[in-house]
C-alpha cells in the first residue's frame, strides 16, 4: 500500500537548520547535543550536515542517522509534564520543521517517506525517514532532570532520523515537500506501540513491517524477536 497520490504535497517551511561540535558534557563524557542555528546554506551529503558532528559514533551518525527532526509538539509536552520551559532545540535536533496547520509528529510521518527541502533542482536535498530516535540518558542530563528520557521513549516523540536520499544544501525558509509515502500505514506512533507492547506481536503485523526494506535493522530485528511463532 502507498499514498502517492497528489504528491509532492507542501508540508511547511524548514524554520530552524542546526549542528553542534562534540564538547565535555556531563559525567565527563563527550556529546555534541547542544546544537546551534546555522546561518546561511549548509551543504548535505549522505552522512548529514557537513560541519555536523556526533561524539558517540556508536550511538550517533552514520548514513543511517544522517539528520534527526523533533517534532515541535515534543517540547510541549514535556513543558507539561515536567513543569518545564525547554526550548526549541535543546534535544540535538538537526532540523525544525513549521507547519501551516497539522505540525509534523509521528502519527503523522512514515517509514519510508521522502521530503524534499528546497524546489525540484540540484541544490534541493532529499531524506528519507528510516527509523525514530532511541532517546538516551544524555537527554536527562541536559536538561538536569531524570526521567525526561524514559516519559519520551514511552510516550513514541523522539523524533526521527533520515537518510540522505539526494545530496544538496539546507537553509533556514526553504519550503518542505512530501514526495513520495511508499508505506501509508507505517507511521511512528504505531511503530513505537508495537515496540512498547509487552508480550508477543501477531505474525501478520510483524511481517508487514519486516517487509519494509527501509527500515533499519535494529527495529526490524526488535519486530522479529517479538512476532508470535
Amino acid at each position: 500500500m502507498n499514498d502517492n497520490q497528489n504528491l509532492p504535497r507542501l508540508i511547511g517551511t524548514l524554520s530552524d537548520v542546526r549542528a553542534g561540535k562534540a564538547d565535555y558534557f556531563a559525567r565527563d563524557k563527550l556529546s555534541a547535543i547542544n546544537k546551534y542555528p546555522v546561518q546561511g546554506a549548509v551543504a548535505v551529503n549522505y552522512l548529514g550536515l557537513v560541519t555536523d558532528e556526533q561524539a558517540d559514533r556508536r550511538h550517533h551518525g552514520g548514513h543511517l542517522k544522517a539528520v534527526h527532526q523533533m517534532p515541535v509538539t515534543t517540547y510541549a509536552k514535556i513543558n507539561a509534564a515536567f513543569g518545564m520551559d525547554v526550548a526549541i532545540g535543546t534535544l540535538g535536533e538537526n532540523l525544525t520543521v513549521t507547519t501551516p496547520d497539522v505540525p509534523m509528529q509521528e502519527c503523522n510521518v512514515c517509514i519510508g517517506d521522502v521530503y524534499r527541502f528546497g524546489e525540484d533542482d540540484a541544490s534541493s536535498v532529499k531524506l528519507r525517514v528510516v527509523q525514530p530516535r532511541r532517546p538516551c540518558f544524555k537527554i536527562n542530563d541536559q536538561l538536569g532532570r531524570y526521567g525526561v528520557a524514559s516519559f519520551i521513549s514511552q510516550q513514541g516523540i523522539a523524533g526521527w532520523y533520515f537518510q540522505v536520499v539526494q545530496d544538496g544544501k539546507l537553509s533556514a525558509g526553504l519550503p518542505v515537500y512530501l514526495v513520495a509515502r511508499p508505506y501509508a500505514f507505517a507511521d511512528l506512533a504505531t511503530l513505537w506501540q508495537l515496540a512498547n507492547q509487552t508480550g508477543k506481536l501477531p505474525a501478520d503485523v510483524v511481517e508487514r513491517w519486516l517487509a519494509i526494506d527501509c527500515l533499519e535493522d535494529t527495529w526490524q530485528a526488535m519486530l522479529a524477536k517479538k512476532r508470535a511463532q
